[in-house]
């Protein structure tokens, strides 16, 4: 199955997302999101538009500045991770207590 990835120019990006020029250098500066690094200028995926959405709706839930919001997103990141890694421990240990 073949993976279609949207890009998006700057303009087109914040245009999308509802960000300003200056929120986007102002996120990208904070590793929120990154652009593209196959691009010759900054071009952002889809997978960037979802994280800012997400980002976007945390600030209006929390009222935190951008430094906030990526110090929470990156909690969020942390947080589902580990979750994957205890569903995995889990799944492996169930396994071998059925399988002995």
């Amino acid at each position: 199955m073949t993976r279609v990835t949207v890009t998006f120019t700057v303009s087109e990006f914040c245009l999308h997302t509802g960000i300003s020029e200056e929120e986007l250098n102002e996120i990208v500066g904070l590793g929120v999101v990154e652009p593209r690094p196959d691009a010759p200028r900054w071009q952002f995926d889809d997978r960037a538009a979802a994280i800012v959405q997400r980002a976007l709706r945390l600030r209006q839930q929390l009222a935190l500045d951008w430094p906030g919001i990526a110090v929470a997103l990156t909690l969020l990141e942390d947080n589902a991770q580990l979750r994957q890694e205890n569903r995995l421990l889990r799944q492996r240990l169930s396994h071998f207590i059925s399988h002995p």
